[in-house]
């Protein structure tokens, strides 16, 4: 998308992080659900969680970010940077996930941006102990493009992936997810037509001014696309 549409990586990134906090306030009002933990991995999915975890700041969000394996580009530094400037924390990673513990414990809702499309079992430290500490919280769970620790044709193919109440597919819904049976919306308004026609997506009518769109859950619809 970044090279055939002639958009630079910020951008997608700026598009997207706002797509999924704009996903995650439509489901999860700030009154009740005001401390957001935003988990990060260290490529691109990273990237979009820090610009979310920005607009929800903006939106009047108490964000948190656990981002254990800060991303060495620039792109990275700076988004990290623009969350220091809103005053948004960044916790301190322990090796005994002591500290994501205590941020869990003290969270509303988590927002996963750690794995992407890109994911490649096996799930290696420190996220392989984080994941099932994410899980056990029972704390409600909106993922980013594909929920972590899921193969994005297969899905949660050996059941150590995450399991959100919501996700927010990017540009297309992917194979893996067919069978997510959450709350689904699909984020990212920025495919241009030309593109559109020639991969066929097919994509739904964004509503207004709306950077997403809720799509029909599993079993409700055949017409899911995929990416």
């Amino acid at each position: 998308m970044s090279a055939a549409g002639a958009f630079s990586l910020d951008q997608l990134m700026e598009l997207a992080g706002l797509a999924c906090a704009q996903a995650l306030a439509t489901v999860y009002n700030r009154e009740k659900y005001p401390r957001v933990l935003v988990c990060c991995g260290p490529g691109n999915q990273g990237g979009d969680g820090l610009v979310a975890a920005r607009h929800l700041g903006m939106f009047g969000y108490k964000p948190t970010i656990w981002y254990p394996k800060p991303g060495s580009k620039d792109i990275y530094k700076r988004l990290q940077q623009q969350c220091t400037n809103m005053k948004i924390p960044t916790i301190e990673n322990t090796p005994d996930n002591s500290s994501l513990r205590t941020a869990l414990s003290s969270s509303d809702v988590i927002l996963d941006a750690i794995f992407g499309f890109s994911f490649m079992p096996p799930v290696r430290a420190p996220f392989d102990t984080a994941l099932p500490l994410i899980a056990e919280s029972k704390l409600p769970i909106v993922s980013v493009d594909v929920p972590s620790g899921w193969n994005v044709d297969l899905g949660n193919v050996d059941d150590k992936g995450l399991n959100p109440d919501v996700l927010v597919s990017l540009t297309a819904p992917k194979e893996g997810v067919r069978k997510f049976t959450g709350r689904h919306f699909l984020g990212g308004r920025f495919v241009p037509k030309s593109l559109e026609e020639k991969f066929q997506l097919n994509l739904p009518e964004y509503p207004g001014i709306s950077q997403i769109v809720e799509l029909p859950r599993a079993g409700e619809s055949s017409d899911s696309q995929k990416l």
